[in-house]
This record gives structure tokens, sequence and C-alpha cells, in this order.
């Protein structure tokens, strides 16, 4: 099992297939269908006809990879600025 870097998961579509989510998160193909079935993959998955995808932003947030190279948790400051 590969490990992902961080400016591999930032570099994702949109939106990926459930198995190249559970690769992100250290989980294989069979594990990561059989917790979508279950309904307890770690972040949600959208069923769309007979196929499962996962919102890249879900997937960056619960590894905590800022989408733009930041650290989790660092404030913008465009919006340190707005603050009173």
């Amino acid at each position: 099992m590969r490990t992902w870097t961080a400016d591999e998961v930032r570099d994702l579509p949109v939106v990926v297939d459930l198995v190249t989510a559970g690769s992100a998160l250290g989980m294989g193909r069979t594990a990561s269908y059989e917790l979508a079935r279950r309904g307890e993959f770690p972040v949600a998955v959208l069923k769309v006809g007979h196929r499962y995808r996962v919102v890249t932003a879900h997937l960056r947030e619960l590894l905590g990879v800022q989408p733009d190279g930041e650290p989790a948790g660092a404030k913008h400051p465009a919006a340190l600025r707005a603050l009173p």
C-alpha cells in the first residue's frame, strides 16, 4: 500500500472514485467498498448510478491537507484583515 503525499492529495480533481479516496486513506479496494456499502466510509460518499464518488474537499479536510498548501487550521490573510 503506497503512502500519499499532501501534494498528491492537493492535486486530485474535485471528485474522485471510491478506490482513489480509499487509497489516499490507506485502504484497499475491498475495504473501501465494504465501508461505503455499510455507510461507514470516513467521509461522505455519493452514489451516482452504480458508482461511488467522494468529494475531494472532504477527503482533504479529513487528512488535514489545505488546497493551497497552507497548514491545517491556518487562516488566510484576507480573512484575518476582515476580523474586527
